[in-house]
């Protein structure tokens, strides 16, 4: 497993300083937020994400993972094929595409799901033109993809190489399936996992908690990807939203350590 950070809550923070930040926390490289606001967005995407990439590979890390607005639905919009333009330049493997919601007044559940797979027909192409894989992220509420058995409804007979799942054990442990089991249906398609720890008490919102501190069972979870032989990117989202950038960089330390010691005591 590849260890990789969310970007998104570094905002202010350019490349160079996304770079020690990394290191600092200790992975191997960025899940990296293009997105207005951002050093590298869809606007600047072409001639930007090559020059992060080569910027990161010369400190020594990657960037395994894009993450694009999410309003990213339709392939044939211009900034979409400009994106999956830059990450094959970039030899970026992944992007994470936006998210479907699901709404009973636009024809219903299986219509929207048809509509859905004929957009995914039209990344696939992208996705083999390019050479990065499209992935559908769990995500809780009215997501189309919010858990593992919804989210195979989406992807399941497109090309697992083209066509990826960002499994969420932090979303599944709110609305999916014990997440074991969860990682079983979406096996064959699994390209990239979240590590976030959530939790949601009766009468309030869902929020991002401390990891070991939510909802995830952390050891099944770990000793599930060590047991399918999972060796793709791990991405810490470190969601912690409100905090200053340098909070955000101690907790997603405390992170990866919370879950380097789960894999010492299992053994690995």
């Amino acid at each position: 497993m590849k260890y990789i950070m969310f970007t998104k809550h570094l905002e202010g923070l350019d490349v160079g300083g996304i770079i020690s930040a990394l290191k600092s926390v200790g992975v191997e490289g960025a899940d990296l937020c293009v997105r207005p606001g951002y050093p590298v967005n869809p606007e600047n995407a072409e001639k930007q994400l090559p020059a992060a990439a080569k910027q990161l590979a010369d400190e020594g890390l990657s960037i395994p993972l894009v993450t694009a607005p999410t309003s990213f639905l339709d392939p044939e919009a211009p900034d979409v094929q400009r994106v999956y333009a830059a990450c094959g330049d970039a030899g970026v493997a992944n992007l994470k595409v936006g998210y479907w919601h699901w709404s009973k007044e636009d024809g219903g559940y299986w219509a929207q799901v048809d509509r859905i797979r004929a957009a995914l027909d039209g990344f696939q192409a992208l996705s083999a033109k390019h050479d990065v894989r499209t992935c559908l992220h769990n995500h809780s509420g009215t997501s189309m993809g919010l858990n593992s058995s919804a989210v195979m409804n989406l992807v399941k007979g497109f090309d697992p190489q083209h066509v990826g799942v960002f499994a969420d054990p932090g979303h599944l442990s709110i609305v999916g399936e014990p997440i074991d089991m969860a990682l079983d249906i979406v096996k064959d398609y699994l390209a990239v996992i979240a590590f976030k720890d959530m939790m949601q008490t009766p009468g309030s919102s869902t929020r991002v908690v401390r990891m070991g501190h939510g909802f995830v069972d952390w050891e099944t979870a770990v000793r599930t990807l060590t047991e399918i032989n999972f060796e793709g990117p791990v991405c810490f989202h470190s969601e912690y939203s409100g905090e200053p950038v340098d909070t955000v960089i101690d907790l997603a330390r405390i992170d990866v350590r919370f879950i380097k010691s789960l894999l010492a005591k299992s053994g690995e």
